[in-house]
């Protein structure tokens, strides 16, 4: 039986939710997969594995991917925000209030991402209307029907109605 060396690791630096995180992983290894398994930020999803329902976005340089589709080794020296660290017990995040007022959530599984989305696409000033919203969110599939509720509470903080 032939001998196998186990494969190489590459050495990744991140800024995770304001922190400095340094990863020895393969180069296969999405940063999702690192996100929970490495860093034990276990808040993004993993739904679908295959970029389809948007469970695993997080907000990459300001901008929301979907990390399960982006290698971790892609991502060196980015800054990169989970659900972990837009708010925290007793001081959440204006849309995770947001979504608690409006109901937007059933069984919470898409909850992380949908956040993240939003969070990303308020501050980068896109969704003008409730319909573009729509749209935009439309890569963040909630399979219990909270999608209405969803774009209620978006909506609210983009209109400034929650603070």
């Amino acid at each position: 039986m032939q001998n196998i060396p186990p494969p190489a690791t590459r050495s990744v630096s991140l800024r995770v939710n304001g922190k400095p995180a340094q990863l020895e992983v393969a180069p296969w290894v999405s940063l999702l997969d690192a996100l929970r398994h490495d860093l034990d930020l276990t808040g993004t999803k993993k739904g679908c594995d295959h970029g389809q329902c948007g469970a695993c976005t997080v907000i990459c340089d300001g901008e929301r991917i979907l990390s399960c589709l982006t290698l971790a080794v892609m991502k060196d020296g980015s800054e990169i925000t989970t659900i972990e660290g837009l708010g925290q017990p007793g001081n959440l995040h204006p849309l995770q209030e947001a979504f608690l007022e409006h109901d937007a959530y059933q069984c919470g599984y898409c909850t992380s991402g949908q956040i993240c989305s939003g969070v990303a696409m308020i501050e980068a000033g896109h969704g003008k209307t409730r319909e573009e919203v729509k749209d935009l969110m439309s890569g963040n599939l909630c399979r219990c029907g909270a999608n209405t509720n969803i774009i209620d509470a978006i909506m609210a903080v983009k209109d400034g109605n929650h603070e």
